[in-house]
């Protein structure tokens, strides 16, 4: 006997967001979708959305983080929050997704953002400028890696790295294309922002990273996986208090295979 597939429809869902502006990220419904709250970060706002959400539904919470694969720490205080929420009549009710993203899957999409606009064999001036909200040291230096996977992988003569709000910021990072020989230089953000806060002239804006419908396709895929384990007596929250273990120091990615066996 087979079990059906969960529904992603059948959830409420909240996702949560960080320094990468997860929060605010443009989803399309998806069909027949319960009710869909934001919370900008964990702690008190992911609470009280969580309650909101089990106070106006029978349906389960899924919590999605949304995170592109360089906040960890957004995972391991989600799961935190979680934790306490879910130690009374929410038991059950309440469940944590896989983050949205991770770096592989950034790279990637990083790619097919830069493909979107220039094709790198015809562009041997051109310069890529990953784009991305200023953060901490940790996931501001992982960006600089995948920014050197992406330069790798695609045989771009130029990535670089700039952040909003931080140092080198996007003008100086443009700048520093051009004294490294680019004509051509294409801002790319990094994270669910704009690629600048205002343009600049002579750049080719390649944001946003994702469309709405990709957003949501992405969603909809966590959200199932999250409703498929839950079945299986897994909420998922165990495994994310340890995402962020040993950040900065070498830690691996969260992934499923890491679940914690009762």
């Amino acid at each position: 006997m087979t079990v059906p597939e969960p529904d992603a429809a059948r959830a409420a869902v909240v996702v949560v967001g960080g320094h990468e502006g997860g929060a605010e990220v443009a989803v399309e419904p998806l069909i027949e979708q319960g009710p869909l709250l934001r919370a900008s970060s964990a702690g008190e706002l992911l609470e009280s959305a969580v309650r909101q959400a089990l106070d106006g539904t029978d349906l389960p919470v899924c919590v999605v983080p949304m995170t592109l694969g360089r906040d960890p720490q957004l995972v391991a205080d989600t799961a935190r929050t979680l934790t306490w929420l879910t130690r009374g009549a929410a038991a059950g009710r309440v469940l944590l997704a896989e983050p949205f993203g991770n770096a592989t899957l950034l790279t990637g999409w990083l790619r097919v953002a830069v493909a979107r606009v220039v094709d790198p064999a015809e562009a041997p001036d051109l310069a890529v400028l990953l784009t991305a909200k200023a953060a901490n040291p940790f996931d501001d230096a992982e960006l600089f890696r995948i920014a050197h996977l992406v330069k790798t992988r695609d045989d771009l003569p130029w990535v670089e790295v700039a952040f909003r709000g931080g140092e080198p910021d996007v003008a100086e990072g443009v700048e520093r294309c051009r004294r490294l020989g680019a004509r051509q230089v294409v801002v790319v953000p990094a994270d669910f922002g704009p690629a600048t806060d205002a343009p600049i002239a002579e750049v080719v804006d390649g944001g946003p990273l994702l469309m709405p419908s990709e957003v949501s396709g992405m969603l909809a895929t966590r959200i199932a996986a999250a409703l498929l384990k839950l079945s299986r007596g897994d909420d998922g929250i165990a495994a994310g208090l340890d995402a962020d273990h040993q950040h900065g120091h070498g830690g691996t990615a969260w992934h499923e295979s890491d679940y914690d066996e009762d």
